[in-house]
């Protein structure tokens, strides 16, 4: 029996969900709880709960210690809990939609350090394609277990969250073993991972801030971690209404390759992997703001152990304690130290916005924990406090890089080591890169991509009805 491509909604679709066909959102809002494997939920993929309610909050100024609003979307009501599935998801759409690939001929080679391999071995499964996840073998075990539930493979490589050389390697050298059938989609090159965030992050938080009149319903900075570089796209799109923004990437401080072209291991998982990506705008980036791995995880245990949620609760109360316990995992806390710093470096007021975001949640740390707790003893509420004092109420806004001409020259430039000398880029690829007019021209594709997609659509409809199995 042939595998028919499935695919799920169009950019525009993702962004606004309540333009999806009303019978296909109902079936995959019906089948997020019943069966969050159902290849229906692919039109779960947005920012947007079933009330057309953005996933977001705003953190209460008593936790952050500072005046601006810290704005969060969160992604762990996304498919498979992260919002890479929405990068995952568009880089496969993109290929299926134009033929690139297929599942009757292709095996998927998913390069990654975790969210972005999950979020593929969700999405290829529930659009009929088999693949295999590339991840570093110091991962969570939560990421491998998730994996294989989702119905995909995985090989381990080498090293944690900062060897993605050898995730390249070993992705290559699967390639070479059979080259007709092998197809890697690498995050960290592959522009519908770009363009997912640009449109759709970007636009989420444009509209957000005005519908909701948060602060001066503008945004003052973007302070995202860069680990493929995608979701730091939506600073594009948000500089682009509003000029004044701040686009500020986190990276570890053990791990500072933007800052000052330096190497390390560190464990915020998904991000700070030791290069600079192929769809990195750097050009439109005014800094880097670095922070300690521990310090992110040291607070995340804060946010979600019971000792932990009872001192916050002396803060900001405990609904709000409790609300906040599952919404972050790594990478997010260190988000939210990068924004309490940005916010206090460029001493943003009451009217202010800080846009970041919560990547996945706890769900995929626990194990990290526990591991924790071995080392460290179990949390008190005195340790809690002495956490939260240092590490938000009382961070200090250092470690901050800002960029100008010869600073952007210097992030640009190093691209040349990994995409030139080891991935088969030339340099005149990389020198159009300058332009602006390279990265308008790759901003301009969504529209391309919602026509090819509803023409692919129309042309697979009856076949597609099945295969969500809608009732039109």
């Amino acid at each position: 029996m042939k595998r028919v491509p499935i695919v799920g909604p169009t950019y525009e679709e993702m962004l606004h969900p309540w333009k999806i066909n009303p019978k296909i959102r109902k079936k995959a809002i019906e089948m997020k709880k019943k069966d969050p494997l159902h290849p229906v939920n692919l039109f779960n993929i947005t920012w947007y709960n079933e009330n057309d309610e953005p996933y977001y909050f705003v953190l209460p100024k008593e936790l952050t210690g500072v005046k601006a609003n810290i704005i969060v979307l969160y992604a762990k009501d996304f498919p498979s809990g992260s919002h890479k599935v929405g990068a995952t998801y568009s880089v496969l759409m993109e290929k299926t939609v134009t033929g690139e690939v297929d599942p009757t001929r292709h095996t998927l080679i998913w390069p990654s350090t975790g969210n972005y391999g999950i979020g593929g071995a969700w999405v290829s499964s529930r659009m009929n394609y088999d693949s295999i996840v590339i991840l570093p073998e110091e991962m969570s075990q939560e990421r491998f277990d998730t994996i294989t539930a989702y119905g995909a493979r995985y090989v381990k490589t080498p090293g944690g969250e900062a060897n993605v050389r050898e995730i390249y390697e070993k992705s290559k050298e699967l390639k070479a073993q059979d080259p007709e059938r092998i197809k890697i989609l690498n995050q960290f090159s592959e522009f519908g991972n770009y363009r997912f965030h640009y449109y759709v992050t970007g636009n989420t938080v444009i509209e957000l801030v005005k519908k909701y009149n948060i602060g001066n319903k503008r945004v003052s900075a973007v302070v995202l971690g860069v680990g493929s570089a995608g979701t730091i796209a939506s600073g594009d799109r948000i500089k682009q209404e509003f000029p004044e923004a701040k686009v500020v990437a986190v990276e570890p401080l053990e791990c500072p390759t933007l800052a000052f072209n330096g190497y390390g291991a560190h464990d915020i998982q998904g991000i700070g992997d030791k290069h600079v990506t192929w769809i990195h705008h750097v050009y439109n980036m005014d800094a880097v703001v670095l922070v300690d791995d521990m310090d992110s995880k040291k607070m995340l245990h804060v946010l979600v152990d019971e000792k932990g949620k009872e001192f916050l609760a002396s803060i900001i109360g405990k609904d709000a304690a409790e609300y906040l316990s599952d919404k972050f995992g790594i990478s997010g806390v260190a988000n939210v130290i990068g924004a309490i710093k940005v916010a206090k470096f460029y001493n943003l007021g009451e009217d202010d916005n800080v846009f970041t975001v919560a990547t996945d949640n706890i769900d995929r740390y626990w194990s990290v924990i526990k591991k924790m707790e071995e080392q460290y003893g179990k949390l008190d509420y005195a340790e809690a406090k002495s956490r939260y004092e240092r590490i938000f109420r009382f961070q200090e806004p250092t470690w901050i890089v800002e960029g100008d001409r010869w600073q952007r020259e210097r992030w640009h430039n190093l691209k040349y080591y990994t995409w030139v000398e080891q991935q088969g880029k030339t340099v005149e690829e990389l020198d159009s890169q300058r332009s602006e007019e390279f990265w308008h021209n790759e901003q301009k594709k969504v529209d391309e991509y919602i026509e090819l997609l509803e023409d692919y659509r129309k042309k697979h409809w009856d076949e597609l009805v099945k295969l969500w199995e809608v009732d039109l």
